[in-house]
């Protein structure tokens, strides 16, 4: 296997647990502006894709959200991750093997950068990733579209197929395999969905604790 020169992790559910308490609030939201959606239908529905998208597919189905929708929810996030949020099991031991691979690497998300802040400051993780992040704020089109990861790549100064991305959505990884990339879809989530990852070309796996090896690290 060729070591990868660099490595692309996304946020929410890789490196940090945030996707039940952001998807519940989610479906509530959704619910009570007029479009009923549960919880478990709003995580595979709408994991893994900006606001921005969420509020074009509502809309598209006849529930107008409102233009300051995604403000309001960008608003919301520091109380909504106040009491914490853990980060993925074992995830800073990948970290550590990669940079003591002396591998760039960087965070690529749907969230905006200052929530990133947030969700990765409470972690303690943020210090090991502010030298690099990318949100879909910064292209045309989030994920499951590839042009957050192509831009990452052309940032970092890598091409595309010396790329691996860590995902954990059928949305992530559709957008990673469509930017060229090799694609490691960790579905150690209970609400993960192996088999779509898989048919969206993701190496699946269910444990961070085998990532460094299944990437050539160990």
């Amino acid at each position: 296997m060729m070591t990868p020169k660099l490595v692309i992790f996304d946020c929410d559910g890789v490196l940090v647990d945030t996707e039940g308490m952001s998807n519940r609030r989610l479906s509530a939201w959704l619910t009570e502006l007029g479009y009923p959606i549960e919880y478990e239908a709003c995580r595979r529905r709408f994991e893994g894709t900006s606001m921005k998208l969420v509020q074009a597919e509502v809309e598209a189905a006849g529930v107008v959200l409102g233009e300051d929708f995604v403000e309001r929810w960008n608003l919301g996030l520091p109380e909504l991750f106040a009491n914490g949020v853990p980060a993925v099991p074992h995830v800073r031991d990948v970290i550590e093997t990669v940079r003591a691979a002396d591998i760039p690497y960087c965070v690529a998300s749907s969230a905006r950068v200052s929530k990133m802040h947030i969700t990765l400051g409470v972690t303690g993780l943020l210090p090991l990733f502010e030298h690099a992040m990318f949100s879909s704020t910064m292209v045309e089109r989030g994920k499951p579209f590839p042009d957050l990861f192509l831009h990452a790549a052309a940032t970092m100064g890598i091409a595309p197929a010396d790329c691996v991305v860590i995902e954990d959505s059928v949305a992530g990884t559709t957008a990673g395999r469509a930017a060229g990339m090799k694609v490691y879809s960790y579905a150690g989530d209970p609400f993960a969905d192996p088999a779509a990852l898989e048919a969206a070309g993701g190496v699946v796996f269910d444990d961070m604790r085998a990532l460094s090896r299944l990437i050539g690290l160990a």
